[in-house]
């Protein structure tokens, strides 16, 4: 009798996990779902056959392993960025500066990539990481201090410093640190040192694995420190948090910080592991992606991955599509905007009408960063 009792609870314990996971899941399959559909249809009303188009994305993203490792390689920023936008989130933050963060991030390692001289490849490439990262994450200290001491919005000042960013950048890679060997009259700095350099595991960016490593460290500082508690707590409810004796001001300055830090690292790879050096235009849009990532993955670090992955082999399969099956490239941003629609479309209904679980208890979405 009681090995039976045993075995109803254990699978009553399996369907609850099951029903937890859909839950969790359900919104971001059934965005991507209607979002291929949909763009199924605009491929078909644009003269292109949709079958042939999503065969030849897929190619490009996955065919091989060159291909994957290109999947990987745009995934990897967005993992970043993504991982930045969801850490702020937790907070209660909508944090649009990532972009912004994320130039600096890319900026401050070409110049410690190619500036400092006589390190050995790994001191080298690591110190030009954490030059970048910290760029990144004092660039998002200004908003998190206007947000704790004046009550200022972050998303407008977040938004006004994304400004600030791309022409302090810009002006910069025109200007004092423009490259001009054999007469270059574009506007980008010198090429990194090899000794910088992010290297590739066969076809895999080794920046990928750091990224997966970054997504553990979010994980466990979210989930199993003091710091992430009140995080959490402070997302929830910041006036219950003053009243439990947290630093809200501190806790969301913090938050910023490291929401900063992790996008600062997001454009630091991309230098060192990808492009070699910072050049205006090729980071264009890499810190706005990580809102729609960190929407399809829920907030949550493990599920960023799936979902800059998802997001990289779009862009990597891009080109692919639109040379064999004649597709704009365009149409994959269009996707990609119907993503975030439906996922964000989701969320607003369900804040706005409170929806119920299954056993009929409120469900109250009270911030960005809740899950």
């Amino acid at each position: 009798m009681d090995d039976q009792q045993n075995s109803d609870k254990n699978n009553t314990s399996a369907k609850d996990r099951l029903s937890a996971l859909w839950q969790v899941v359900s919104v971001p399959v059934a965005a991507v779902l209607l979002a291929l559909l949909i763009g199924a249809v605009i491929l078909a009303v644009s003269g292109a056959n949709p079958i042939e188009a999503y065969a030849a994305l897929l190619e490009g993203s996955f065919g091989s392993m060159a291909a994957f490792g290109r999947t990987l390689s745009k995934a990897t920023p967005l993992i970043f960025s993504g991982l930045a936008v969801a850490f702020a989130f937790k907070a209660g933050l909508f944090n649009i500066g990532a972009q912004g963060q994320l130039l600096f991030g890319a900026l401050a390692s070409a110049v410690a990539g190619f500036a400092i001289t006589g390190l050995p490849p790994f001191l080298h490439t690591t110190l030009s990481l954490l030059i970048g990262a910290t760029a990144g994450a004092l660039f998002a200290y200004i908003p998190g201090a206007l947000k704790a001491y004046t009550g200022a919005h972050e998303v407008i000042t977040t938004i006004m410093l994304n400004y600030v960013a791309i022409n302090i950048t810009d002006y910069i890679t025109d200007g004092p640190l423009k490259d001009t060997a054999n007469g270059n009259i574009v506007a980008r700095t010198p090429e990194i040192l090899d000794s910088a350099k992010i290297p590739y595991l066969g076809e895999i960016p080794a920046g990928f694995l750091l990224a997966i490593l970054a997504v553990v460290v979010v994980w466990w500082i979210l989930q199993r420190t003091t710091l992430g508690y009140e995080i959490r707590t402070v997302g929830l409810s910041p006036h219950a948090a003053k009243y439990a004796g947290m630093r809200v001001p501190f806790t969301i300055i913090l938050t910023m910080v490291i929401s900063g830090f992790l996008a600062g690292m997001g454009g630091a790879v991309e230098t060192l592991g990808i492009v070699g050096r910072y050049q205006p235009g090729f980071n264009v849009g890499l810190g706005f992606d990580g809102i729609t990532i960190a929407l399809l993955g829920k907030t949550s670090p493990f599920g960023i991955i799936p979902a800059a992955i998802l997001i990289g082999a779009m862009k990597a399969g891009a080109s692919t599509m639109q040379f064999e099956a004649g597709v704009a490239k365009e149409i994959t941003d269009v996707i990609q905007a119907l993503i975030l629609f439906f996922v964000t479309a989701d969320m607003i209904v369900r804040k706005l009408i409170r929806s119920k679980t299954e056993n009929g208890t409120g469900v109250t979405l009270s911030g960005w960063g809740q899950e």
